[in-house]
This record gives C-alpha cells, structure tokens and sequence, in this order.
C-alpha cells in the first residue's frame, strides 16, 4: 500500500501510547470491528513493538509506527512488522532511510519550509504536527493554498468535536486521533463503539 491509500483507509486514525499490560490483539480487533483499521503504534512505551506484532495478527489490521525519530527506530520498526512509518518531524537523514527502506512515510511538517524539504525529497504526504499548538485550521488552510497537491492527516489536540471539522478541509485526508483509546482501563467494546463513531465521520 502506499501512503495514500493508508491515509484514505480510514479517517480517523488511532494513534496509540500503550502501557501496561493488554491483550493488544483484542484492542486492534476491537478498532477494525469499529472502521478503524489504520493503528499507528508509538514508540514511546517498551510495549510498543511487541504490540506492533501482536496486532499484525488481527486480519484487516494496518498496523505502523509513530514517534520514529532516528534510523535505529526505523529499523527495530521495520523488523517488527510495521506496514507504515510516522515520525514527529521532517529530518533528512530519517526521511532518506525510510524511503529507501520503501516502507509508506507520513513525517511531520508544520512549517512551508517543512513541506518545501519534504517535496525535495519526494514526499507530498504529510502529518500536520502538532496541529492545533501550530495555528489550528487557520495555519492549515494558508499552508495549503500554495502547495495544492499536498495533502495531511493533522495530529494533535485534534478532539471528537473538532475531527469532522478537520476533515472537511479538501487538503486532509484523515486526522490522527488520541482520544479513542486512553489506557488499558478501557473496555474493548467502548473503542470499538468509538470506532464506529469516528469512522462515521467520513462524509
């Protein structure tokens, strides 16, 4: 798949700090049950890989890794299954080994010179990062206007208000959602009923 394709499976992606101890099967069942099929991972727990594996066993599962922020990250991503690649930030030395590694990348921009060393790259396929901290809908529709075939998964304060708002903006294709899973004190069958809602927000 490529990064377009992820990016339109869905419009709400889940984006997952995982701690403690959870069936993390279950959970990425429990959000394919629910329309969400693209999970993305961070790797800022030690459980991070380990769920990473865990839920590639779940049919239907898109399962990558976010918070990727150096090439030893990408690689430990890599070798754990993930099917896309998300970093915080725009680097060249990250973005040229996620590239060759030929796994989907979504890096994080929040600037035109971000967007401007993404294209220098290749890249047209963006995380507005951190999207409400960085001017919100405002900043995202100017940074738009110049470069029209861009387009973004904004992430980052993003709420279940604010989401259908987001996404009605031409240049999103998705929005990156913290809200749908915050510990593993939730049931399964309320984030697959958050997953239904959410993945209601397609138009």
């Amino acid at each position: 798949m490529t990064i377009d394709e992820i990016m339109r499976g869905a419009p709400v992606i889940p984006v997952l700090v995982l701690e403690g101890e959870a069936d993390w099967e279950k959970l990425a069942y429990a959000f394919v049950s629910g329309g969400l099929p693209v999970l993305e991972v961070t790797l800022r727990t030690p459980q991070a890989l380990d769920a990473i594996r865990a839920m590639k066993r779940v049919p239907g599962a898109i399962v990558g890794a976010g918070t990727v922020v150096n090439e030893r990250q990408l690689d430990e991503a890599v070798g754990a299954g993930s099917e896309f690649i998300v970093s915080p930030g725009l680097t060249e030395p990250l973005a040229k080994a996620v590239i060759k590694s030929g796994t989907p990348y979504l890096p994080g921009v929040a600037t035109a010179g971000d967007i401007m060393r993404g294209l220098d790259l290749g890249l047209d396929r963006f995380k507005f990062f951190p999207a409400e901290a960085s001017g919100g809908i405002p900043a995202l529709k100017s940074l738009s206007a110049p470069f029209g075939n861009i387009r973004f998964c904004p992430t980052g304060g993003i709420r279940p208000d604010t989401a259908a708002d987001w996404l009605a903006l031409p240049s999103v294709l998705c929005v990156g959602g913290t809200w749908l899973y915050t510990g593993a004190g939730d049931a399964f069958e309320t984030v697959t009923e958050q997953a239904r809602t959410a993945q209601a927000l397609r138009k």
